[in-house]
């Protein structure tokens, strides 16, 4: 990354109406628009969480999508972020869905 900007790592919980909605899918979709790379699945709560990883910019786009927007059905209550971190490289290759 020549910018200096880095990669970013981030795990994230989403609370809300967002199982049942299509909310993983539409997740790895936008994921992969954005270049990022990580996971997401459903919990046995009813939170949607994963990790997500890529260039800072990307991430923070990603942050506010899953805070703001996620599926055209789900009704997001609130995001939240942990264990961000800077990392020298990705550690996943693809955004997969969990089961």
């Amino acid at each position: 990354m020549a910018d200096g900007e880095g990669l970013l790592s981030v795990d994230y919980e989403v609370h809300g109406k967002v199982q049942g909605v299509f909310f993983r899918k539409y997740t790895q979709g936008e994921a992969k628009r954005l270049g990022l790379v990580g996971w997401v699945q459903n919990t046995s709560h009813g939170t949607v969480q994963g990790q997500i990883q890529g260039p800072t910019a990307r991430v923070q786009e990603m942050q506010e999508w899953l805070r703001k927007i996620g599926s055209p059905q789900s009704r997001i209550s609130r995001a939240e972020f942990s264990n961000e971190k800077k990392i020298e490289a990705l550690e996943h290759k693809e955004f997969q869905i969990l089961k």
